[in-house]
């Protein structure tokens, strides 16, 4: 009979640890995935120090998984059988149940933030994508706002959903600032694939990296006349509607260089992965995205496993392995917590 371990976090601000875990049971909508990797986001390092989202003490945390279905809820239709490779959205963070943390051997994902994984496609390369396509499609496509946290708003760009076809112009050009970020990675190739031109922002080094996601233009920021170059290139195609900017740093420099490129171009949104600045112009639209959302399961159930097939959603940034075993939750959050570029970090499981 199959056991549980779990890293766990029993307060803030202290290392996880590892010990045995009740045995998840698969809701009438859910799977138990038996993970084989699992992925490290800058929001678990969150979580870690201040105890973000985190309802009930101890916890089980992390988000993303790729393993083996264990276990098909009553109410899942035939997409998903016992056996079958997959990779999952957890929930922990709206959820706050411990069985919902991706940071354990076994997780509970809800059937509708998960997707078949192409047997070509190893489980450290898929587990870079779930926090990451949930995240990007929060930012894309909401249409209503609404709020993240208490008063912080959600924003509405409401962007059309990727095409598994060459998707016709959406006329649309979107700046992506911290394009080789895993966030930002995933939004590119999102809206690529919705038709949308995208203007990234990245150091130097990683303009490869933007480009292999979709970006028509990638501009550096060390670069003192940086802005003025986003400036020109979001006004260079006319006809198109420019939109805004998706800040996948969230820093006060990065806040205050997007503020000035929109308020040369007339103001738009400012979709953030932390909360806005204060005092916005009125012309400003700023809102913090928050990764889960229902608006994401059409994307999970009709585009993700035939994109990941045919290759047209790549599994990017490349994942960096930290190491085999829940033990290295810990190494991997630190070295997380220290700043990585254009990677992200993975440990087997």
């Amino acid at each position: 009979m199959a056991s549980n371990k779990a890293a766990w976090l029993r307060e803030a601000n202290t290392p996880p640890e590892v010990g045995e875990a009740p045995m998840p049971t698969a809701g009438p909508n859910e799977l138990v995935i038996r993970n084989a990797a699992v992925a490290i986001n800058p929001l678990d390092c969150h979580m870690l120090s201040a105890g973000v989202f985190v309802k009930e003490w101890p916890a089980i945390f992390g988000c993303d998984v790729a393993g083996v279905v264990h276990e098909v809820g009553s109410d899942v239709s035939g997409r998903f059988n016992v056996g079958d490779r997959v990779i999952g959205h957890a929930i922990n963070l709206v959820s706050g149940r411990p069985q919902d943390g991706a940071f354990a051997l076994y997780t509970v994902v809800p059937a509708d933030k998960a997707a078949i994984l192409p047997a070509n496609i190893p489980f450290t390369e898929g587990v870079v994508v779930p926090f990451a396509l949930e995240a990007a499609v929060c930012a894309l496509s909401v249409t209503e706002p609404g709020t993240a946290l208490p008063n912080v708003p959600t924003p509405a760009l409401g962007l059309p959903y990727p095409s598994l076809e060459p998707a016709p112009p959406a006329n649309k050009t979107l700046i992506v600032y911290g394009g080789s970020s895993s966030v930002g990675s995933m939004t590119t190739q999102l809206a690529t694939a919705a038709g949308v031109h995208v203007i990234a922002i990245a150091s130097a080094r990683n303009f490869d990296l933007c480009r292999r996601c979709g970006a028509a233009e990638v501009f550096d920021y060390h670069d003192p006349a940086f802005v003025d170059q986003v400036v020109e290139a979001a006004t260079a195609k006319p006809g198109h509607e420019f939109v805004g900017i998706f800040d996948a740093v969230g820093t006060p420099e990065t806040y205050a260089n997007g503020l000035t490129v929109l308020d040369r171009l007339g103001g738009g949104h400012l979709a953030s992965v932390h909360p806005p600045p204060e005092n916005v112009p009125d012309n400003v639209k700023a809102g913090m995205i928050f990764a889960v959302d229902d608006v994401a399961a059409p994307v999970w159930r009709d585009y993700v496993t035939p994109a990941l097939r045919e290759g047209k959603l790549k599994c990017l940034p490349a994942p960096l392995v930290v190491g085999k075993g829940l033990e290295y939750i810990q190494v991997a959050l630190k070295r997380c917590e220290a700043g990585v570029s254009a990677t992200k970090l993975v440990v087997e499981v």
